[in-house]
């Protein structure tokens, strides 16, 4: 589906080849090239998703991201030169939901963006169902969760995640498998990239994130939902 795609790359020419393909797939492309006016523009014409170069003159990207998830859940990919883990697991934690690193072919890009774009259209409200293990509330219609009845903000990412084991309450899923139902993910960094989501998660929806009651560790597996709260495992990722 045609979509409205913030690029934020202070590489000029990088830019351009950048807006050229997004138009050439019949997306609406706007180009800016330093952080304050990425996040300007985000704010005043929220997009269907942002690529978001990290090295970003004025506000750097890693900034924008952190403010934008402060306010809204409009995906995120980032774009960068630095391939260190840590920067990785950094935009992830701050709700980026993809990393490229470049450089990068144009056609790995555009699958990246149809992922994520795919992604996020699944858990607005495709699929007209509500799910609760305890006092968690997963509304995949409403693209809402809750947690003891206060409202959880989420990225698109940790949200698809949360609906995927929500559907499934008790069932073990891998990491894989997990990203592969939720799509746009660096297969390199399959395992580390789904952990930080699930850490983030506890983060937000458990009330001990050390101790989980809902979303629990399968050792050696991976991830699922309690069936029912105070299930409990210890906790690590």
């Amino acid at each position: 589906m045609p979509a409205r795609i913030l690029v934020a790359e202070d590489d000029r020419k990088q830019a351009e080849v950048i807006r050229r393909y997004l138009e050439r797939e019949g997306h609406e492309a706007t180009v800016v090239h330093d952080g304050r006016a990425a996040l300007d523009h985000a704010r005043r014409r929220p997009p269907d998703l942002l690529l978001l170069d990290v090295m970003l003159p004025g506000l750097d990207g890693l900034a924008v991201c952190r403010a934008l998830r402060a306010e809204r859940d409009v995906p995120i990919v980032m774009l960068t030169a630095r391939a260190g883990e840590d920067d990785l697991v950094l935009g992830l934690a701050l709700g980026a939901d993809d990393y490229l690193t470049k450089p990068y072919r144009p056609r790995e890009l555009l699958a990246r963006v149809a992922a994520v774009l795919r992604r996020a259209a699944r858990v607005t409200g495709a699929e007209p169902a509500r799910y609760r293990v305890g006092d968690l509330v997963v509304d995949v219609a409403r693209h809402e969760v809750r947690a003891g009845g206060r409202p959880v903000g989420t990225t698109p990412a940790e949200f698809a995640i949360l609906a995927c084991l929500a559907a499934a309450p008790g069932r073990a899923f891998t990491r894989q498998l997990l990203l592969e139902r939720v799509g746009g993910f660096d297969r390199d960094v399959t395992g580390r990239t789904i952990d930080t989501h699930v850490v983030n998660l506890r983060r937000k929806v458990e009330p001990v994130p050390t101790r989980p009651r809902y979303l629990l560790t399968v050792y050696g597996v991976g991830y699922k939902l309690a069936e029912t709260a105070g299930e409990g495992d210890g906790g690590a990722p």
